[in-house]
């Protein structure tokens, strides 16, 4: 026996209740299957994951380059990240969001969107409070509420209401009870664009049950020309936490680099449980982060042509599959429903990935409201989209 393992004879230990209520990323599970099936030369055509297949801008990888090689910037860095990210992060919302933050006060740069969801989850909600998780939704809001022993209420998103949620069905929750509400728009995994009449309406909820609103705003500069934030709306900063990243708008998916942004006390409430986490950031991927937020429209106008050419070739095998789609979708994938002759989701993605040598997402990942869609991830080159249509349509043939 390995000094790693542990007799069977002799387990005595056993994992806190935390880790039996949730389960392994759907993602990290899967991808090893496809791992393990291109090991055995088959080849697998991912359309599944959202992560940027294309650098950053060459200006950002050599902004990286030239800080890395200065002997002063691998020492620790301020919790609350450097000056100069905050102001740029500042900025980038007064440009593109006319949304005015003061970079001292009201922006905490995060390790990625996933961090800042662990964060602002241990900071505002105690064991056996309530949080609202949308259903369908990004399955890490539901994974961190149950690591953070919280009770999960799910609000329905469905197509027939527009893959909004629905305020009557909500006003009827115990809502002295829920302390958190996770919101989503552009929403993944549907593709729903935000609005401003949508963003009043849960400020209003939030401000009206004291119940703080996340909106998890990642998307909104893929296939959209008028980004928008919650922050926009009148009051939302007593009540609203709004998160972004580089990692979709940037191309910056590995480099972990996010950010939120709210009124101070909330800031410095998520500060307190960051601080106590994490060491900062790297220096200068922050520097190479200031770099990338002071792109032009050139380089959002560059990543959309791309993303719009790819996307059109994904609405090409949402029709060999027999999905429908609603084409007003924005960010960076394609949600389809499946025929009604398919079992559902899951089934249909695996057929897919044994027959046709294609990795799709299936929708039940994403809540039982996901049950009837599957996902198409834009992340992929021309050619391997193009590729995967000819190997679905080989399939259908057989």
């Amino acid at each position: 026996m390995k000094s790693s393992e542990i007799s069977e004879t002799n387990v005595s230990v056993h994992p806190a209740d935390r880790v039996n209520d949730i389960k392994e990323y759907y993602f990290s599970r899967k991808l090893r299957e496809v791992a393990a099936l291109n090991a055995k030369g088959l080849d697998i055509i991912s359309l599944g994951i959202g992560g940027p297949d294309r650098p950053p801008h060459p200006d950002v990888i050599s902004t990286l380059a030239e800080a890395a090689s200065q002997s002063d910037t691998h020492s620790y860095q301020p919790y609350v990240g450097i000056p100069q990210l905050r102001e740029a992060f500042a900025e980038w919302y007064k440009t593109h969001y006319n949304v005015e933050l003061d970079s001292v006060k009201e922006i905490q740069p995060l390790i990625g969107s996933k961090e800042g969801i662990l964060h602002t989850t241990l900071a505002f909600v105690n064991p056996g409070d309530g949080v609202l998780v949308p259903n369908p939704g990004y399955p890490t809001y539901t994974s961190v509420s149950r690591l953070a022993q919280a009770e999960i209420f799910n609000y329905d998103l469905t197509e027939e209401n527009g893959w909004m949620p629905d305020f009557e069905a909500l006003e009827r929750l115990p809502l002295d009870h829920i302390k958190l509400m996770w919101i989503n728009y552009p929403h993944m995994p549907t593709g729903t664009p935000a609005s401003l009449e949508l963003f009043e309406k849960i400020v209003d909820f939030g401000r009206r049950h004291n119940i703080v609103i996340v909106n998890d705003n990642p998307y909104s500069f893929i296939l959209n020309d008028k980004p928008l934030s919650i922050l926009q709306i009148d009051g939302a900063r007593d009540i609203a936490i709004e998160m972004n990243s580089l990692s979709k708008s940037h191309n910056m998916a590995g480099w972990r680099i996010g950010m939120l942004a709210s009124n101070p006390t909330f800031i410095q409430w998520i500060l307190k449980v960051k601080s106590n986490i994490d060491s900062g950031q790297f220096k200068p991927m922050q520097l190479a982060a200031v770099k990338a937020l002071q792109a032009g429209n050139d380089w959002y106008d560059e990543v959309n042509t791309v993303y719009s050419r790819r996307r059109k070739i994904a609405e090409k095998i949402m029709d060999e599959l027999g999905c429908a789609f609603d084409p007003a979708q924005q960010g960076l994938f394609l949600w389809g429903r499946i025929p009604s002759s398919a079992a559902g989701s899951e089934e249909m993605a695996d057929n897919i990935l044994y027959n046709a040598r294609v990795f799709i997402t299936p929708g039940f990942i994403f809540g039982s409201n996901g049950e009837r869609f599957i996902r198409i991830s834009l992340c992929a080159t021309e050619q391997k989209m193009e590729e995967a249509l000819e190997r679905i349509r080989l399939m259908n043939k057989q």
